[in-house]
């Protein structure tokens, strides 16, 4: 929601050469929300979902951070304050939600570092019954 904000503030104000960065992040959350949603992350394994979340928030907050700075201080219109404004606000939700993902990835890491093992040591338990 806040990304659709940020967006209809930049269409209005001069700064209108920043609106395909809220667009795209919008249009992205929404792409994973309706994954989510769906469960394709229970369908499709081989994508890991976490890491894609993870890299979304991280970059988001790196280009709200940056555009806002951008739309800040170069323009002096209301929208386009109104827009950076948001923009920082959108960049500590982004923080967060980037903080909140890295300890579900860690998690999710951690899981998939776990079973390995076990495969592996049945792999190499049929590799010695072979080899005698």
């Amino acid at each position: 929601v806040l990304s659709f904000i940020i967006f209809i503030c930049y269409i209005a104000s001069l700064a209108s050469s920043f609106m395909m960065a809220p667009l795209l992040e919008f249009l992205l959350a929404l792409v994973l929300f309706f994954a989510y949603t769906f469960k394709l992350n229970e369908k499709f394994k081989g994508l890991y979902w976490p890491l894609s979340d993870f890299l979304r928030c991280v970059t988001a907050a790196i280009i709200y951070f940056a555009i806002s700075i951008a739309a800040v201080s170069r323009y002096s219109d209301g929208a386009s304050k109104a827009g950076g404004v948001f923009g920082f606000i959108a960049t500590i939700v982004y923080a967060i939600d980037f903080y909140i993902t890295f300890n579900e990835l860690v998690t999710f890491l951690k899981q998939s570092s776990s079973e390995s093992p076990e495969e592996n040591k049945s792999e190499d338990e049929d590799a010695d019954s072979d080899s005698d």
